[in-house]
C-alpha cells in the first residue's frame, strides 16, 4: 500500500484523459461512490474525484492529438524544469513542457523510453492526493513494460527510485518500486515485464492504479453493470489480496483491490 505523497518521487496526483467527461464521472461515481467538483470554467472540464470531501484524483478531457482514455500517474518533483532534462537525457520524451497551472503548481507530461506515458507535479497551492489506501482510493499503481530492466534504469536515474525484485514463479519477476533512501516504508508501486504473448495480443507499456474496495468481487460485478471489460477476474494474491484488472467503458486500464491486512 502507499506509505506517503510528500516524498520527492513517489506518487502524488492522479487524473484521468478521457473524450466523454460526462460518462466517464458517471462510471466512476456510480462505482466507487466518488463525487466530481469541476475546478472551474477556466480549467476546461477538469475536475476532481472526492470521497467524503477528500480529493482521491481527478479527470478532464483529452488534450493531445491522437490520445487514448487513460489515467495518468503523477511524480512528486521539486524541480519540473529539471526532471524534464533529466527524462531527455535518460532517453525519454517530453510530451508536455513542465508549465504553470494557475497557482496550483508546476506539471510535465513525458513518455518513458518503452512508450509509458506519465507525469510529474511540483507543488504549489496544490500538494497533492488528499486520501490515499482507504476504500474509494488509490492504495498501488502498477507498470506493465516491454522492458523492465530499462524502466528501472530510467526511473532511477530520473526519479531516484530504488526496486526490489520478488520472483513469482513461471519466470516471471515482479519489482517494488520507491524512492531511493526509504526502504519498503516509501514503496509505492510495481512494475513487470509483459510476457511475449501479450505483446503478440497488443499490449504496451503502460501505468495504472489500484483502487482500494471493501469487496473485489462486489466491484468487479458492478463495473461490468456499468460498462467495464474485465481484463483479469478477480484473483487471489498470497500476502498481497484479492484483486481484478478491467478497462472503464472508453478503454482506460485501472484495478482494484481488496488488500490483505496483518
Amino acid at each position: 500500500m502507499l506509505t506517503s505523497t510528500q516524498v520527492p518521487g513517489g506518487l502524488n496526483w492522479l487524473d484521468l484523459g478521457t473524450p466523454d467527461i460526462d460518462a466517464a464521472v458517471a462510471f466512476y461515481t456510480g462505482l466507487f461512490g466518488w463525487q466530481f467538483q469541476s475546478a472551474g470554467p477556466e480549467a476546461g472540464g477538469y475536475g476532481f474525484f472526492q470521497k467524503d470531501g477528500r480529493t482521491v484524483g481527478a479527470a478532464g478531457p483529452l488534450t493531445e492529438e491522437g490520445a487514448s482514455s487513460a489515467w495518468t500517474v503523477y511524480f512528486r518533483t521539486v524541480d519540473a524544469d529539471a526532471t524534464a532534462k533529466s527524462v531527455e537525457q535518460a532517453g525519454g520524451s517530453v510530451r508536455v513542457p513542465p508549465s504553470q497551472v494557475f497557482t496550483a503548481g508546476r506539471m510535465a507530461a513525458f513518455t518513458d523510453p518503452a512508450g509509458a506515458d506519465f507525469a510529474v507535479w511540483e507543488p504549489g497551492d496544490t500538494d497533492g492526493l488528499e486520501r490515499v489506501n482507504d476504500p474509494g482510493s488509490v492504495s498501488w499503481i502498477e507498470l506493465y513494460t516491454t522492458d523492465a530492466a530499462a524502466a528501472k534504469a530510467f526511473y532511477g536515474s530520473v526519479l531516484s527510485w530504488e526496486t526490489r525484485d520478488m520472483p513469482m514463479g513461471g519466470g516471471i519477476v515482479y519489482s517494488i518500486a520507491g524512492p531511493a533512501g526509504g526502504g519498503e516504508q516509501t514503496m509505492h508501486g510495481g512494475l513487470m515485464e509483459l510476457p511475449q504473448e501479450n505483446r503478440d495480443a497488443g499490449s504496451t507499456s503502460e501505468w495504472h492504479p489500484y483502487v482500494e474496495v471493501e469487496d473485489c468481487d462486489a466491484t468487479v460485478a458492478k463495473a461490468q453493470e456499468l460498462g467495464a471489460t474485465v481484463i483479469i477476474p478477480a484473483t487471489d494474491g498470497e500476502g498481497v489480496g484479492r484483486f481484478a484488472m478491467m478497462l472503464d467503458p472508453f478503454g482506460a486500464p485501472f484495478a482494484v483491490i481488496k488488500s490483505a491486512t496483518a
